[in-house]
């Protein structure tokens, strides 16, 4: 399966210490099945950083995680949602997991799940709200073991 990496950079050789802060799963080197939305994050990534580049790095993923530990949060958004909260509070319950497979709070996911996560709405209210946006993914490689097993760098272009 190709999966898809927005950077500045060409990123032949991911790692998972470049992560600067958590995420929505922690720590780790974030894939995506959309290329799209891969574009976008490289497009907006650029801008953050003053880059003058925005490149989309593909990769072939096996889908065979063998004895690799994954957490596929499918269509749980409950689950998910407390899972996101715990990581944007400096949880590390992700360090259980090689690799976190699930849902992207977008730009307004975010604003939703913040809504939660403050206490102005209900799980419920946030769930519903959340599946009134497009299907975005992420895949979380939160270990090396995990990029090295499962990785393959292909091709990258620039947007």
């Amino acid at each position: 399966m190709t999966v898809y990496h927005g950077s500045t950079e060409i990123i032949k050789n991911p790692d998972v210490l470049h992560s600067y802060r958590p995420l929505d799963f922690g720590k780790g080197f974030y894939v995506t099945t959309n290329k799209n939305q891969a574009e976008n994050w490289a497009k907006r990534k650029s801008v953050i950083l003053g880059k003058e580049k925005a490149i989309v790095n593909f990769y072939e993923m096996d889908e065979n995680f063998g004895e690799l530990k994954c957490k596929n949060f499918g269509e749980d958004l409950s689950e998910w949602i407390d899972f996101v909260c715990h990581c944007r509070d400096g949880g590390t319950d992700y360090e259980k997991y090689d690799v976190i497979i699930g849902k992207v709070a977008n730009d307004k996911v975010f604003r939703v799940v913040d809504m939660y996560h403050d206490g102005l709405w209900d799980k419920e209210r946030a769930i519903k709200e959340i599946r009134a946006y497009p299907n975005y993914d992420q895949i979380a490689f939160i270990t090396q073991k995990a990029v090295e097993q499962v990785l393959k760098f292909t091709s990258f272009e620039e947007v």
